[in-house]
């Protein structure tokens, strides 16, 4: 007998997604899609804050989408009422945050918890909601998602979840979107004023993303090398804390802002290597959009990057400067430790797909049918 879930889709509709975004974009329509080719279908309903373009999930007839307009504190509010007056088998919050109050049994992932590890790097306001919204979460649902093994260590580190009731599914990467032709290149060149030469960080310029570190590492490498004509660029918005001092440290560092999703696969595949030495990730997509557009990678050895990474990057402490350089400087000077690390990566990042995160979540899902 197939479940009914509902599903809140309110955070699927921004112009430009964030991670927690995408994610909740992409697992649910291929979820939707792989509901199809099953034997007995799940009965869906996506719930939307504001109408969802036409073509964002595939119309079928074991899927509807509902919009419940509602201005403020639509989760407990709207969502949970609707929740109520439907009395769903199952409901699923791809994003930290179920409704206070509501029925049945629940599913909810939680993407990471880099507010307990770096609180200074979180408003006052921020850090507080995150945290009793992830507790109230990970105690109110009946199985918790965590997007990597590191996330389900926190969640009983930091909450005392039981392990048996965590399922971890790792996010996938949509390799198509990452695509481009020849000419993308000049054009994505032209459009960020890239340097010839540089390496890559991609994300929102943020402390808990070391951006400081990345910054002294590269002029460590400069003043090493003598070399002023590769470039750093770091790519993505100015997030809270952000400080302009930390750029003053090497020569030649663009922040070109903003990347729009369609350049994304053109930019990665022009960087000597993408730094991605943050103090803490739940889940680094760009590592893996990097692997898949044979990119090298330097990333932590802490959270999950290693989890992500395997063997097919270089991985070093996020507070060791000198070991970033160094990382730095073997991707520069040793054209086969290159070329091994990109063939690597691609035999690597083919594991995080969309379709296998569905293939998983159809299988918790049928865990749920079970304890009926």
């Amino acid at each position: 007998m197939s479940l009914r879930i509902a599903i809140d889709a309110s955070r699927t509709t921004a112009d430009r997604p964030t991670g927690t975004e995408h994610y909740a974009r992409r697992l649910i329509h291929a979820f939707v899609e792989a509901n199809l080719s099953r034997g007995e279908p799940q009965d869906l309903a996506l719930y939307f804050r504001e109408a969802p373009a036409p073509d964002l999930f595939p119309a079928n007839a074991m899927t509807r989408q509902i919009v419940l307009p509602w201005r403020r504190a639509w989760t407990h509010l709207r969502f949970a009422r609707e929740l109520w007056a439907t009395r769903p088998d199952v409901c699923f919050v791809p994003a930290h945050t179920l409704p206070l109050l509501f029925p049945g049994r629940a599913l909810v992932t939680v993407h990471d918890l880099g507010y307990k590890h770096f609180p200074a790097a979180h408003p006052q306001m921020q850090r507080r909601y995150l945290d009793i919204t992830t507790a109230h979460s990970q105690r109110r649902a009946t199985l918790v998602l965590a997007d990597s093994r590191a996330t389900a260590a926190d969640l009983s580190r930091y909450y005392g979840a039981p392990q048996e009731k965590i399922r971890v599914l790792y996010p996938g990467v949509d390799a198509d979107s990452l695509r481009f032709e020849a000419k993308d290149i000049a054009r994505v060149r032209d459009r960020y004023q890239l340097p010839e030469r540089f390496f890559l960080f991609i994300g929102t310029l943020q402390p808990r993303k070391n951006i400081q570190g990345i910054v002294k590492a590269f002029a460590r490498w400069q003043q090493q090398v003598g070399d002023r004509r590769t470039g750093l660029v770091l790519a993505g918005g100015k997030g809270w804390l952000f400080d302009e001092t930390w750029l003053a440290r090497a020569e030649n560092v663009r922040t070109p802002g903003y990347i729009d999703e369609g350049d994304k696969g053109a930019l990665l595949s022009q960087a000597l290597a993408l730094l991605f030495p943050s103090f803490y990730e739940g889940f680094g997509f760009p590592v893996i959009e990097a692997m898949i557009c044979g990119t090298p990678v330097i990333a932590s050895n802490t959270s999950s990057l290693p989890e992500l990474v395997g063997e097919a990057g270089l991985l070093v402490d996020p507070r060791d400067t000198a070991a970033i350089s160094a990382a730095m400087q073997r991707y520069n000077s040793d054209s086969d430790l290159r070329e091994s690390m990109i063939r690597k990566g691609k035999r690597q990042a083919a594991a995080f797909t969309w379709g296998r995160a569905a293939t998983r979540l159809h299988e918790i899902f049928d865990e749920f049918q079970q304890m009926r």
